[in-house]
């Protein structure tokens, strides 16, 4: 966008007859921006405006910015929230008038592949909205250097774990792979060294030949080798994320898999000359085929049940039946379940908890000694002693019970104690004091309990 100021002081220069020349190296601007100054001065007038075009310049500064200047994205937006269609070539031009356009990116270096030849793994850090929270998660990402297929997944985390199970996803959902996969010079999957002297972890070598290809670690400072899928990093943080709120992992994960079928995959690409969905079909004649059976990637730990039948997991407890407690189990954990087994047959299965830290999974029929025990929510005989002599001792009794573990039966039973000792006038005077003051320390209540008594019983008069 040209400054006010600018465009005056072109036309003024012109109207004196200053040459083209002469005007640009004068305001220190190229000559295409005068030219375009000067045509903009010349036009007679300008052409009815669209009636959509007020209301889009009005929305364009909160677009511009949740979208992050992603033109596309911006276009979805007025169609899909706003109902506003508008032609692609009329958006950039308002975009360039009334936004602050970014500096364009330096392109990598160049490099060409044959179908089947490579493909190229990497993860990034994005920030996102999820269940209403703000959170950074890790993006994991597959594309065919060829065609440009593109596959993509998120996680809290990306250990070996993870990276095999997108790896897993990403060549079902590309039905085959390439030769080669090139990644950076991550102990996610190299157990050693760098670049060409790299030395592949033997699990994921393994998992590599189960599918027939070899990881490659490009160089020390040749992030451009893998270019592929550095690419489209800014690409999909603001066109996926741009503008997008997600409910839960499994949400991300869909929303992320659609965007990939829908928008990646489909949209034409200037160097392809085509989308890479049609230019899929040349490299899948090349690519290896999938073997006839893909074990479920599965991580196994072993556990002993604690004494409540949960196996811990991730930070997170996952229920087993009560007849395990104290036993030996196997936990096999997956990308989406928790599978638990004893003596070689299954006893448990949980949907995995991801992102999730202290949770708690217990399945129906677990517990069943448990289940008929008194619900947790039932009034102790504590309480139920406690309750209803007074407002005063009521209302102490649920503040302490907020303060207290579980039921707070052990500081309920001390209370009673204290009240079955104590006059009962000085004890609720007591109550209420310690109510006004926020005490809850029992021990410094029954200190206050002694002065209430002693001014009641001790304050003798002298009689002489």
């Amino acid at each position: 966008m040209i400054a006010e100021e600018l465009r005056q002081a072109i036309l003024l220069l012109k109207a004196q007859g200053r040459p083209l020349r002469e005007i640009s190296r004068a305001l220190k601007v190229s000559r295409n921006t005068v030219r375009r100054v000067l045509r903009e001065g010349e036009r007679p007038n300008a052409p009815a405006a669209d009636p959509h075009t007020q209301a889009i310049v009005e929305l364009l500064p909160e677009l511009y910015r949740d979208c992050k200047g992603n033109a596309v994205r911006i276009g979805e937006v007025l169609r899909d929230t706003h109902r506003i269609e508008i032609a692609y070539s009329t958006l950039t031009r308002l975009i360039r008038e009334h936004t602050q356009l970014r500096t364009p990116k330096k392109r990598s270096g160049s490099y060409t592949f044959g179908p089947g030849e490579e493909m190229q793994h990497d993860t990034s850090p994005h920030h996102l909205t999820l269940g209403g929270n703000k959170l950074k998660a890790q993006c994991a990402r597959l594309i065919l250097a060829y065609c440009r297929m593109l596959f993509l997944a998120y996680y809290p985390r990306v250990t070996r774990f993870e990276a095999k199970a997108v790896l897993a996803a990403a060549l079902q959902f590309v039905d085959g792979a390439a030769r080669r996969c090139v990644i950076d010079n991550t102990s996610v999957v190299l157990a050693g060294g760098s670049g060409a002297n790299a030395l592949i972890a033997p699990e994921m070598e393994a998992f590599g030949e189960l599918f027939g290809f070899a990881f490659m670690a490009h160089a020390i400072n040749h992030s451009d080798r893998k270019g592929r899928i550095e690419r489209p990093f800014s690409y999909i943080e603001n066109n996926f994320l741009a503008g997008r709120t997600f409910s839960d992992w499994a949400d991300l994960n869909a929303q992320a898999r659609a965007w990939c079928e829908q928008v990646a995959n489909a949209k034409p690409k200037r160097i392809l000359g085509m989308s890479p969905q049609a230019a899929y079909p040349m490299e899948k004649a090349h690519l290896l085929p999938l073997p006839a059976y893909i074990p479920p990637v599965t991580e196994i730990h072993y556990r002993v049940v604690d004494c409540y039948g949960f196996v811990h997991l991730d930070t997170n407890r996952y229920s087993v039946p009560e007849r395990w407690v104290g036993k030996k189990v196997a936990v096999h954990k997956r990308p989406e379940q928790v599978l638990v087994y004893a003596d070689r047959k299954q006893i448990a299965e949980h949907p995995r908890l991801i992102g999730q830290r202290q949770g708690k999974q217990r399945a129906p029929g677990h517990h069943p000694s448990l289940e008929r025990r008194r619900p947790p929510t039932a009034p102790s005989p504590q309480e139920q002693a406690l309750s209803g002599r007074d407002p005063r001792l009521d209302a102490y009794v649920v503040a302490l019970k907020k303060r207290a573990p579980g039921r707070g039966v052990a500081k309920l039973r001390r209370l009673l104690e204290l009240k079955r000792t104590y006059p009962n006038e000085p004890f609720l005077a007591a109550i209420e004091q310690a109510l006004q003051d926020g005490l809850f320390d029992l021990a410094r209540l029954e200190r206050l309990f002694l002065e209430c008594v002693a001014g009641d019983f001790f304050d003798l008069e002298e009689d002489f």
